[in-house]
């Protein structure tokens, strides 16, 4: 047991229970599997070494972490609290409640559902939820039956088929918005009719005027306003009267700002919950929780939301509905809101920095924690800006920005966000630094191979040693100021 031994040797009369517990878990583990311990490790050990940009990421609080590693993950409680499939299942149902009582205090939404395993997961409960309660269940009440199993197989080919091909339309992956509102090659466009909508070429913006006028041409079932590379806010009371022109379900995946929204920061016409149906979100963004996905309902969907399983959902994992549960309580403290606005000026100042550079952002800027930068100013793919700021020990992903050139692999930008820095105590002056380094790479960065088409090289990217050097200098100096986890020693 060397690291808990190490520590409680250093600290014998002050030594932190947190950090007991993560170290003698390490202990433990490496007796079973060196190689996982070492993993573990080493991944705090290249966090701790790293900017973290990436818009999708945070640093959940170790109460979280410790909350799934525990026996809760070896019990199966198919259904939601007090109605499940399995006995002994007392504990899990006020883990559950608690969580759901968490979150509707956090958004003041009626009805919360804690058990999606991810926002994809969400997702897919949300779609079906609103299949079953506008679609299934009143095709039941005209055949005069309340459950599937009285229909017979000719009635229930019948509802059946009124399930399939019905219509969504959601933000468009090339606009900003995600694989499972209607991308191609996900599922979310294989069972239903899938119409996206886009951002106006000239503003990349969202043009609601025309947003209605797609919508009253196409009339879908289901509305669904949300992104995971849109720089800029919604207003969700101008998306409920563009949905209730044609009666389409309003849904809105928040999974990128929902603690914005949690924050504080996204209220009024843009925040989605007085103005939604049926709200989806992630718990590990600026939330900042475990690995997971929520569910926030009107009232008149929460019986078909809570049918998750066995609609999509396998069982629940009650170990991460209590990580939920912590983190959702972590979230409805006073200091969040402080953290959430924190995110936001965080980002926009960073915005400024780079704009200050002649750096094109998507949109011209953000109103929320993530901004898109187009890197063909300096000759080069999103995918190498990617791989030679990884060498500069800043992680980021690659993005493609609106009508992309570059397609959605190589891409013509890159996505930052700033939730995770914000965690560490990072401000503004953290920022201009972090913007400078980020120019210094880019403006040294040249593509091996120059393309006779005037398109940057698809091929692998160089930059200068010294300049990767003093990039990792000074990546170094912020990070020792703003340590990650610094009560845990290894």
């Amino acid at each position: 047991m060397a690291h808990l031994k190490k520590y409680l040797n250093s600290h014998p009369d002050d030594y932190n229970p947190a950090v007991v517990a993560y170290l003698a878990a390490l202990d433990h583990i490496r007796t079973v599997s060196p190689t996982i311990a070492d993993t573990i490790i080493q991944e705090l050990q290249d966090e701790r070494t790293h900017l973290k940009l990436i818009a999708s990421e945070n640093f959940s609080s170790l109460a979280v972490q410790l909350s799934m590693g525990n026996l809760l993950t070896d019990k199966y409680a198919e259904g939601f609290a007090h109605h499940r499939f399995y006995a002994g299942c007392n504990n899990v149902d006020l883990i559950e409640e608690t969580a759901q009582n968490e979150l509707l205090q956090l958004f003041k939404c009626q009805h919360a559902y804690v058990q999606p395993h991810s926002g994809a997961d969400a997702n897919l409960v949300a779609f079906w939820a609103i299949l079953m309660h506008k679609i299934q269940n009143p095709q039941m009440e005209k055949l005069g039956k309340k459950s599937l199993d009285e229909l017979s197989k000719e009635e229930y080919e019948q509802v059946r088929q009124l399930l399939v091909n019905q219509k969504m339309m959601g933000m468009s992956l090339n606009s900003g918005g995600h694989l499972t509102h209607g991308y191609r090659h996900n599922i979310s466009s294989k069972m239903m009719q899938a119409v996206t909508y886009d951002v106006d070429p000239q503003t990349e913006l969202l043009d609601y005027a025309i947003l209605a006028e797609q919508v009253k041409r196409e009339k879908p079932l289901i509305l669904l306003a949300g992104y995971s590379a849109y720089p800029r806010r919604l207003n969700f009371a101008k998306m409920r009267e563009i949905a209730d022109s044609v009666g389409a379900v309003l849904m809105v995946d928040m999974a990128h700002f929902s603690g914005l929204v949690a924050g504080g920061v996204f209220e009024g016409d843009f925040n989605p919950i007085p103005y939604a149906d049926l709200v989806t979100s992630t718990t590990h963004k600026t939330l900042r929780g475990p690995r997971g996905g929520i569910i926030l309902c009107k009232k008149e969907y929460s019986e078909a939301v809570n049918k998750g399983c066995p609609l999509v959902l396998g069982g629940p994992l009650p170990h991460v509905m209590a990580a939920k549960a912590v983190a959702f309580k972590e979230a409805n403290r006073p200091e969040f809101k402080t953290y959430a606005h924190q995110i936001v000026e965080n980002a926009q100042f960073l915005a400024d920095c780079f704009i200050k550079k002649g750096i094109r952002l998507v949109t011209g800027g953000t109103e929320n924690h993530l901004m898109v930068l187009d890197v063909s100013l300096f000759g080069i793919t999103g995918r190498q800006a990617e791989s030679v700021l990884r060498e500069a020990k800043i992680t980021i992903n690659r993005n493609a920005i609106p009508f992309d050139k570059q397609g959605p692999w190589y891409t013509s930008g890159i996505r930052l966000g700033t939730p995770a820095l914000t965690t560490l105590g990072m401000g503004k002056e953290e920022m201009a630094e972090i913007a400078e380094i980020i120019y210094l790479v880019l403006s040294h960065t040249q593509s091996s191979i120059i393309q006779k088409t005037g398109l940057p090289s698809k091929a692998a990217a160089r930059v200068d040693p010294l300049i990767l050097e003093e990039a990792c200098k000074r990546v170094d100096e912020l990070l020792k100021r703003f340590p990650l986890y610094p009560e845990i020693e290894i």
